[in-house]
């Protein structure tokens, strides 16, 4: 006899039912993102979840485990969990993963830096504690005494670009330009042995931009910023490099967003 089974039902039987410990982190997650329970509220015991749940202790186990890995959840005294905000330097290696995989090209980085390294200048200028004025003195003056050390270089020139972002006061702002500055690591680690001007030109850029900012000059620290973000797509072609070509992940630009 010919299958009287309807296409749809067909469909549908081929549907894979999400795992239990899923559905137990998405119900905990949603109350988490939707506010119902609060930043450093403690969790419900196992127990106690499992019952609510309806489901096994085990469930609960590898739903909290879930959380946990994505950072909403830790453990404090007493073994209890308590409802955390993940770090920001987890988000950020998930980011530059990302990214990597994404096979995302110099080129696209390059046009959000254009846009958010000139604002961050700008308010760095306006924002800038003391504490961060002086690591940033430090950062350039500790380029100037290794400007022939190419991976110190590189390190250098990225935290430069962190401690702007942390001096502009906006955790979005910092977010955003963490993971792109581990990537662009990724992307000069041959720029300063191919092109040897490039380091001298780095030196001068960020003297200029820490004058800028520690003078309070908004405008110049933004106008410098935009001049070394376009100088360094400049130095980015001249090394011969597709700017458009994706940009290979160096493991250890991840260690740049612990």
């Amino acid at each position: 006899m010919p299958d009287s089974t309807p296409k749809a039902l067909t469909t549908l039987s081929s549907l894979k039912i999400e795992p239990g410990y899923k559905r137990v982190a998405n119900a905990i997650e949603a109350q988490i993102v939707g506010g119902q329970i609060k930043l450093g509220e403690l969790l419900p015991t196992e127990s106690n979840l499992a019952e609510m749940l309806g489901v096994h202790r085990s469930t609960i186990r590898e739903g909290i485990r879930s959380l946990e890995n994505a950072g909403l959840v830790q453990r404090g005294r007493g073994k209890r969990l308590r409802v955390s905000v993940p770090e920001m330097s987890a988000v950020s290696s998930v980011i530059t993963r990302a990214l990597g995989l994404k096979q995302v090209s110099f080129f696209e980085l390059w046009e959000m830096q254009m846009l958010l390294e000139p604002f961050a200048a700008r308010l760095a200028s306006q924002r800038i504690s003391d504490d961060l004025a002086r690591e940033l003195q430090k950062n350039v003056d500790s380029l100037r005494q290794n400007l022939n050390d190419d991976e110190f270089v590189i390190r250098n020139d990225t935290k430069f670009h962190q401690l702007i972002a942390e001096a502009a006061q906006n955790a979005a702002l910092t977010l955003s330009t963490a993971p792109i500055g581990a990537l662009l690591f990724s992307a000069t680690v041959n720029l300063y042995s191919t092109v040897s001007q490039a380091r001298h030109r780095l030196l001068e850029s960020h003297e200029e931009i820490l004058a800028a900012i520690l003078s309070k000059d908004a405008q110049a620290a933004e106008e410098t910023m935009a001049r070394h973000i376009r100088d360094f797509y400049r130095g980015y072609e001249i090394s011969g490099v597709d700017v458009h070509a994706p940009i290979p992940l160096d493991p250890r630009a991840l260690d740049l967003v612990k």
